[in-house]
Formats: structure tokens, sequence, C-alpha cells
């Protein structure tokens, strides 16, 4: 079946801080910042985090109330975001803030963001961290993108980030079946495997059809990514249809994947628990299947308008 990066469940926060927080970087438009930040973090040296989000309930990307007011040396940012992903271990912070001409994007060194930093743990054990941010003073030079760009690029970000986490997702599902059914052949139940029983092999079958659905529909997703003249809000459309695709199909496939393995599944001793604890927090990050059920629908609706 193959496996994928998602399969070793791997705690480092590379999508977080290369594809999400590094993406709003690269789409900024502080070009001395990027010279200074982007090679570092090429190099391993420096690991950012994205602060976006500011209510556990809610994943709306643009919904930001955090505060950035003018000052004689540059800007008082003023506001809170929780659940950072890569926060805990984070140079640097990029941190969406309304200014007094809209939306903008700004870099606070983890020094500067320390005394508000507290930390938490996602369900597959991961910490992430809660950023209260109480009027601290960010230089002019350490603005990443104003408004009219920020907006544009944190979305970029967000859609890049979503198509790595669902290749995540597939890896997670695929490499949990491929221990499911490594199961079924050696458990051994009234004098035969358990996987010969019909009933569990249609529901091996069930779920080898949506990891494979998966599979096909994240591969026709990077082959429309291959245009170059592909319009943001279809980029938006496709990003948001393959995380709900995965995030359903992975949560299905590894639940399922517990009970196949019966009373054993729930046990530390079973891998197979891990693969559904990280499912289950990719699933959420960024948004759940449902959330990106509706923001599909809503770009859909607007392209079809056009």
């Amino acid at each position: 079946m193959g496996g994928g990066r998602g399969s070793a469940r791997r705690p480092e926060p590379v999508t977080a801080a290369v594809v999400l927080a590094g993406g709003a970087l690269v789409y900024g438009e502080n070009e001395a910042l990027k010279s200074e930040l982007l090679p570092a973090l090429a190099e391993g040296r420096l690991v950012p985090a994205l602060a976006w989000r500011e209510n556990v309930h809610r994943a709306e990307l643009l919904a930001v109330d955090t505060r950035a007011e003018k000052t004689a040396r540059g800007v008082r940012i003023s506001g809170g975001k929780c659940l950072v992903v890569g926060g805990a271990s984070a140079d640097g912070f990029v941190v969406s803030a309304q200014g007094p001409d809209g939306l903008a994007l700004y870099w606070i060194p983890a020094a500067a963001a320390a005394p508000g930093l507290s930390f938490r743990e996602l369900p597959d054990g991961r910490p992430v961290a809660d950023l209260a941010l109480d009027g601290v003073e960010v230089a002019d030079n350490q603005r990443i993108a104003g408004p009219g760009v920020a907006a544009a690029a944190l979305t970029r970000a967000f859609d890049e980030a979503l198509i790595v986490t669902s290749a995540e997702l597939l890896g997670v599902c695929t490499r949990a079946l491929e221990i499911t059914l490594d199961y079924l052949r050696t458990r051994v139940q009234f004098g035969k495997p358990i996987g010969s029983f019909q009933a569990l092999q249609h529901r091996a079958v069930d779920l080898y059809i949506q990891q494979r659905i998966c599979r096909h529909a994240l591969d026709d997703v990077l082959s429309c990514l291959q245009d170059p003249e592909l319009q943001l809000d279809v980029r938006s459309a496709l990003a948001s249809r393959i995380k709900a695709r995965c995030a359903d199909a992975s949560l299905r496939i590894t639940r399922d994947a517990i009970q196949m393995h019966g009373a054993m599944g729930y046990s530390d001793e079973c891998d197979i628990g891990l693969y559904l604890k990280r499912a289950i927090t990719l699933s959420m990050w960024l948004g759940g299947a449902d959330v990106h059920r509706r923001r599909y629908a809503k770009l859909a609706l607007r392209e079809l308008a056009d």
C-alpha cells in the first residue's frame, strides 16, 4: 500500500514550522526579514510558529481580534492566540493582528513572547502553546506583511498546510490499516486466523476502499496545483476538499482498526491506539471535516457565481 510521512507518527512540527509559518514568511512582503529568517529556517537553526487561532471552538483563519496599535517606535500588539502547534519549541512567532489599516502579520521573537506563553497537550501527547500578548512592542521592520498582502499570504500558507496535513493523514490511516491487516492474519480464534472470517474481510475491504479514495483524491489535488495560473479561491477549495476527505477517512479507518483489534486495541502496549490519537489530532487541526465542507461549498458557489 505504501506509507507516507504520517506513518511514523514523528513528533516534529514540520508542517507547522516549515509549511504554515514558513509559508507566511515566504508569501510576505518584507524582503529584509525573509533574508534574515528563511536561510536559518532552511538550515534548521530557526523554528517559527504561526499564531493565528484565537478561539478553541472556531477555526476561522481571518477572524482576528488581536490588535496592533501604532506607537513611536513601531506597533504594540495586544490580544491572545491559542493552540499554536510548534509553539512549545518555537524561536519566534508569526502573529496575525488587526492594525489601523487592516490585517497584518508580525514577527515576534520567542524572548518577547515568553512572558505570555503557557502550554497544554494535544490528544496525541504533543505540546502546543497558548500565547497572551499584553502590549508586546514590535518594530516596524518586523512586519512580515501589511494590509492587502497579509490575508493572501496567510491563506496560501494555510491552504498548503492543509494539503500537507492531508498527506500526513493518508500516511496515518495507511499504516493503521497495514497494522490491522497483519493482526487479522496472525490472531487465531476457533482454530483459524480471524482474517479468514468473512465479516472482517468485508470490513477490511471497506477500509481499504476509503484509503484508496484518499490517495487518488490527493493525487488529483496535487495534479491541479501544477497549474501556474491556479486562482487562490480554487486552491483554497481544493485544500478544503482534500482535508475533509482525509479527515473523515482517517478517523473511520483508525477507529475501526481499534475495534478489529478487540480489547487489545485499547491497551497502551498496542501501537494502533497511537495512530487513532494522531488521526484525531490532525483531523481537527486547521479545522475539521465539517468546517472544510462548509468552506468548500462557499468557495464553489462563489466560483459558480463568477
